[in-house]
């Protein structure tokens, strides 16, 4: 609808669902169904000067892996948002930030290809524009450009930064069973040991605690890193981690050593760490994530 791709749709209630065009690569978005002629509808002056507005948005929410559900009625708040960069030092900046969300270092290149279906990444209406932004940042010494592969400076990785809000982290959840009774061990000595390798954690229960979330596979399937704790043989636990590795989620698995010897058989897939205390396990996971 709003980068002139033809790509495929899956039907799901009022909305399609677009994917893998120009505004979400490898991801989509959704689109209620009524929208899809009242935006073609339009007036052509309309169209030129919002459709590439919306087509940015798309991609940059969904490059943070933000779900977007979008109507015809969004479209005018969406293009008008204090949000949307104006100056072309704004528009630079979202190539910045989107170079630092897709590395990990400064100098790690980062491919963007072909150009000329990647100008929605600096809400530019064209490529020409991109070029000129991408020239600007080089001759500022903030990336460096070899054909299609990009890298950030030390300069562009700081003012990157900055712009998006400092350290970047990772979605991870936590998965524990009910009968846990280091809920609050897990809050105040675990999760801010995750935090400091680069995850957000959320510590998720079958039932909803006052230390945790309850079960949602929308929310493992958004995660970078699954924690699995199988003390208490919850199979909500099992059944969600089994869900993550399913979508190639890395998985790392734990157990208390008074249930070790509880576990059925070993599987290749399910190998935990077996802890005593909740200061031994910060130190069992914090040595797994600095691999």
């Amino acid at each position: 609808m709003f980068c002139d791709q033809i790509v495929p749709i899956a039907t799901e209630a009022e909305f399609d669902k677009y994917m893998g065009c120009s505004c979400s690569p490898g991801g989509f978005y959704s689109l209620e169904r009524g929208s899809y002629e009242t935006v073609r509808s339009f007036p052509h002056q309309k169209k030129r000067n919002m459709l590439h507005l919306v087509s940015a948005y798309i991609r940059e929410q969904t490059d943070r892996d933000e779900k977007v559900v979008i109507s015809a009625d969004d479209l005018d708040s969406i293009a008008n948002s204090s949000d949307i960069p104006v100056t072309m030092e704004d528009k630079g900046n979202r190539l910045l930030q989107y170079l630092y969300r897709h590395s990990e270092a400064p100098g790690e290149t980062v491919i963007i290809h072909p150009l000329s279906s990647n100008y929605n990444l600096t809400y530019s209406p064209n490529l020409q524009e991109l070029v000129y932004l991408i020239d600007t940042l080089s001759t500022a010494d903030l990336l460096i450009r070899e054909g299609t592969a990009f890298k950030l400076t030390e300069k562009g990785w700081s003012i990157a930064a900055a712009s998006a809000g400092g350290k970047k982290f990772k979605p991870c959840t936590v998965l524990v069973g009910d009968g846990n009774m280091l809920l609050a061990e897990w809050t105040e000595i675990l999760l801010p040991k995750i935090e400091q390798y680069g995850y957000l954690p959320q510590l998720v229960a079958h039932a909803k605690t006052n230390h945790s979330e309850k079960y949602s596979l929308e929310l493992i399937a958004d995660s970078k890193l699954i924690i699995a704790d199988l003390t208490g043989q919850s199979p909500e636990v099992y059944m969600a981690a089994g869900y993550a590795l399913g979508l190639n989620i890395p998985v790392i698995w734990t157990v208390h050593s008074g249930d070790a010897d509880l576990l059925p058989g070993q599987i290749k897939e399910v190998r935990p760490f077996v802890w005593n205390t909740a200061e031994e396990l910060a130190v069992i996971i914090q040595q797994r994530l600095n691999l």
